[in-house]
């Protein structure tokens, strides 16, 4: 049976196989234990470079997909994040090893409250979660340097680029949520908007409204 040190180290060489070079992210990538984040039926699947089911239908996306979108929004230390979609919470979780606070909102009050307490446990006092409608955003936290969305939009939604600070990024999935998507990268400059495509993807969709209390 392979050991806990070579199911990370493995985990660390698919990572950088993907394509991502950052060294924070990469540690940041190290440090947060995703096994944290799943539940105890996948918990031997926790390194595998698979999404995984977390409840409410939802999922926790590919550590690969994570680390991808991590480095495209190149966080910096002094920034405030917003994320839509807080899952599992694990994409938080890597965010606060790199900017000064995490906003992260959510549909599902049952996944924000389990996020809610690993965070706790794991000791990560810079992350603030909310149960809302996340395609709104959180306009009374605005601006924010950088805003990651971990569900597909038709196009980049107004609300949420409008949250977004001028000089900020915005990395999100594009397309159709019954086909695959195109992760974008953002960046808000006095000139207009600037877009950059990174890959293939494919998310679940951003809906609006909130959702389930229980599984």
């Amino acid at each position: 049976m392979i050991s806990s040190a070579e199911q990370k180290m493995q985990f660390l060489y698919s990572l950088r196989s993907s394509g991502v070079t950052n060294k924070r992210v990469l540690t940041a990538m190290e440090t947060i234990d995703r096994r944290s984040y799943v539940s105890d039926t996948f918990a031997d699947n926790a390194y595998e470079d698979t999404p995984l089911p977390i409840g409410c239908g939802q999922t926790i996306s590919q550590p690969s997909i994570v680390a991808i979108m991590t480095e495209a929004l190149d966080v910096q230390p002094r920034d405030k994040v917003l994320e839509i979609g807080t899952g599992s919470g694990y994409q938080a979780a890597i965010l606060s090893r790199l900017a000064r606070r995490i906003y992260t909102v959510d549909r599902h009050s049952i996944l924000v409250q389990a996020a809610r307490n690993v965070f706790k446990e794991q000791d990560i006092p810079n992350i603030t979660t909310f149960t809302a409608d996340g395609s709104r955003g959180l306009p009374d936290q605005a601006p924010f340097d950088r805003i990651i969305v971990t569900a597909a939009s038709e196009d980049p939604p107004t609300t949420l680029l409008d949250q977004l600070r001028l000089g900020g990024i915005m990395v999100l999935p594009v397309g159709q949520s019954d086909s695959m998507q195109r992760l974008v990268k953002i960046k808000k400059t006095e000139n207009g908007l600037e877009y950059h495509e990174l890959r293939s993807v494919r998310f679940v969709p951003l809906l609006e409204g909130l959702g389930k209390t229980s599984v």
